[in-house]
C-alpha cells in the first residue's frame, strides 16, 4: 500500500521515501458500522467492507494522479487479500493536507522542504512547485 500512493506522488518507485508514509489498520466491531441505515452485524458473515482514508501533503494532485492513487491501493489491497479485485464495499478517500496544516518532527512540515531530498523526479518536483506556487 506503501508504494500505491509513493509512486504517484514522488514520481518513480524511490524505497528511501518509504519512511515518509505510514499506513494505520483500524478495526471496528461489526456493530461498529453501518451501510445503508443496516449495521453490518445485521448483513451477515460475508459482508465485505473497508474504508480506506488516503490523507497525502499539498502538492501535485491534479485528477488523474489522485485517480491513480485510489487505483493503485485498491488493487494493492487486492493482491494483499488475495482477490482477483476489490469488492464494491471497499471504499477509498483522498484528502489533500493544506499546505502549512502537516505536522512532524516538531513543527509545520512542508512538502517544498523535501523536493531536494532526491526521491522525487525533477518532472515531478517542478509540478508540485508549479502547483503550488512556488
Amino acid at each position: 500500500m506503501t508504494d500505491a500512493a509513493l509512486v504517484p506522488e514522488v514520481g518513480r518507485f524511490a524505497p528511501p521515501a518509504r519512511a515518509g508514509f505510514q499506513v494505520h489498520f483500524v478495526e471496528r466491531a461489526a456493530d461498529m458500522m453501518a451501510i445503508g441505515g443496516r449495521l453490518l452485524a445485521d448483513a451477515g458473515p460475508n459482508a465485505d467492507v473497508m474504508v480506506i482514508d488516503v490523507a497525502v501533503m499539498d502538492g501535485d494532485w491534479r485528477q488523474e494522479v489522485r485517480a491513480a492513487v485510489i487505483e493503485r491501493v485498491l488493487a494493492a489491497t487486492a493482491d494483499a487479500c488475495g482477490l482477483a479485485e476489490p469488492p464494491p464495499g471497499w471504499w477509498v478517500k483522498f484528502r489533500v493536507i493544506d499546505e502549512g496544516s502537516w505536522g512532524s518532527r516538531g513543527g509545520v512540515l512542508s512538502v517544498l522542504t523535501l523536493l531536494d531530498t532526491g526521491v522525487f523526479t525533477d518532472e515531478k518536483a517542478a509540478a508540485i512547485r508549479a502547483a503550488l506556487g512556488a
